[in-house]
């Protein structure tokens, strides 16, 4: 045989053009794989906002502890209305809260709609207890908060710190308890509070404000839900606890 078999064809073209078919593909595939949480996406108004390259398929994924499976993309939608108006026509304008932004889940405030359901460790129990179920957990380090006052953002006294909450997973305190005094009892995440000699300080709420955290329908375990509207709402405080948090840090220096 004396003539080649590919002749005068390039192939190292061949492969160049291979390897651009390829990658625009895998591009075009890890761009519709990414937008399988989340998707379908919607403007403000509530119509579609479509995807770049589509949405994929539905994948089935199986839950773990016999929690079921679950599909995404799917078409569950939230069907909450926002306590909140534009602050003027134009498109892209700010929102203003019309309500309580605290617990209407709005600016720093949101929260997400998760399953009311806790948190699982890899045994299946709820990950997040309060110490008193936590077998082998103890204070070894630092000062124990429990029987400390909770001061305010206010430096008013909101009530004292009744329980610690901890993430048996993670060995870390995620929420302190704090006794109302015949105002019930709630939850603080610990991020958000600073243990010192003089008591627990939590500067994101005033005393006041206590009374309006978010409560957990078992004394015993804390949901996902939960969760997110707990810590949504210390978080929202931190502009929404008092009408000077909404103005500038810094007033303007006139020349």
């Amino acid at each position: 045989m004396t003539a080649t078999f590919f002749g005068n064809f390039d192939l190292a073209q061949l492969a160049l053009y291979s390897f651009w078919l390829f990658f625009a593909g895998l591009v075009v595939y890890l761009q519709r794989e990414n937008q399988r949480d989340g998707y379908p996406t919607e403007n403000e108004d509530g119509s579609d906002a479509g995807a770049t390259f589509g949405v994929p398929e539905p994948k089935t994924f199986i839950l773990p502890h016999g929690q079921g499976t679950v599909q995404f993309p799917n078409s569950w939608r939230e069907d909450r209305v926002f306590a909140m108006e534009p602050t003027s026509p134009s498109a892209g304008a700010p929102y203003e809260p019309t309500g309580n932004p605290m617990l209407d889940g709005v600016g720093p405030a949101a929260y997400a709609m998760r399953k009311d359901t806790p948190e699982l460790d890899a045994h299946g129990k709820p990950s997040i207890v309060p110490m008193r179920l936590a077998d082998g957990f103890r204070v070894l380090a630092g000062k124990d908060p429990r029987g400390l006052s909770v001061i305010a953002g206010d430096g008013e006294i909101a009530g004292t710190v009744s329980e610690m909450w901890v993430d048996e997973a993670e060995c870390i305190v995620r929420y302190l308890e704090v006794d109302l005094g015949g105002g019930g009892k709630r939850l603080i995440p610990m991020p958000l509070a600073k243990i010192t000699w003089r008591g627990v300080k939590v500067h994101s709420i005033y005393a006041e404000h206590f009374a309006s955290v978010p409560i957990t329908a078992s004394d015993s375990q804390v949901t996902k839900l939960e969760e997110d509207k707990i810590c949504a709402y210390y978080a929202g405080g931190k502009l929404y606890a008092a009408r000077d948090r909404l103005e500038p840090a810094f007033e303007p220096v006139e020349a």
